[in-house]
């Protein structure tokens, strides 16, 4: 089941007995996460109350590394090891608002890093899977959202280049590293009304918005970006 804030709060409404997601449990930080939210997120345009709940319940700090946890709450990328970071607060976002997800979803991630982007999926949605391609990053990953209560999300080791299709279709798609072009397996594992936000490109990137119709693809590019680059298969891949 989700473990949206906003669907416990309905079922403790009518009176229904849940226990309180660790996400949402008592935090001395929390004060830190509203003022990030308030004036990074919601301030720059984030309305979606599901996703603004979200990020308001995840504790960034328990993905990040101990040395940088005071700058847990600042809205800018981190460094995470391996060359890789844990996304901006309003990246993070703005991509959750844009998959347009409802809480009975199946989202596929691609690029896992801290976890951080999995757990505000998790928040939302009844079930993510989420790939990291850097094994030590995975491990991690699978270790502290384990340990923050997301028993909703699947982690894998590996290249998502290709996705995961034994659990495909998916009702979102969510990249978090930039490829030079959008690869047709991720294209292929979507659902019918189902959307694929990712940034593409190599200097010069867009976040860049596609909903599978009956009819095929409509494609938008909604918001420059600068990712880390899309590793592995994507590298090898003529772009299209």
């Amino acid at each position: 089941m989700a473990r949206s804030v906003l669907f416990a709060a309905l079922l403790l409404g009518c009176g229904s007995v849940v226990d309180e997601p660790v996400a949402t449990q008592t935090d001395a930080r929390a004060a830190e996460r509203d003022r990030m939210v308030d004036r990074h997120i919601v301030a720059r345009g984030v309305t979606d109350p599901a996703v603004v709940a979200a990020m308001r319940a995840v504790q960034r700090h328990l993905f990040v590394p101990d040395d940088l946890s005071e700058l847990a709450y600042a809205d800018g990328p981190l460094p995470i090891g391996h060359d890789q970071t844990i996304s901006q607060p309003y990246v993070v976002a703005f991509m959750t608002e844009a998959a347009g997800l409802e809480p009975d979803d199946r989202v596929l991630e691609i690029g896992t890093g801290s976890g951080y982007q999995a757990a505000v999926l998790a928040e939302i949605v009844e079930e993510v899977w989420t790939i990291e391609i850097v094994e030590p990053l995975a491990e991690r990953a699978r270790k502290d959202l384990k340990a923050a209560g997301y028993e909703n999300v699947h982690v894998r080791a590996g290249d998502g280049y290709r996705g995961w299709p034994e659990h495909a279709p998916f009702d979102a798609i969510v990249v978090t590293a930039a490829p030079d072009h959008v690869p047709q397996p991720l294209l292929d594992q979507l659902a019918v009304g189902g959307k694929l936000v990712l940034p593409v490109g190599t200097y010069n990137q867009d976040i860049v918005l596609i909903e599978r119709t009956e009819s095929g693809y409509e494609r938008s590019e909604i918001l420059p970006v600068r990712f880390v680059p899309m590793t592995g298969e994507a590298q090898e891949a003529p772009g299209r």
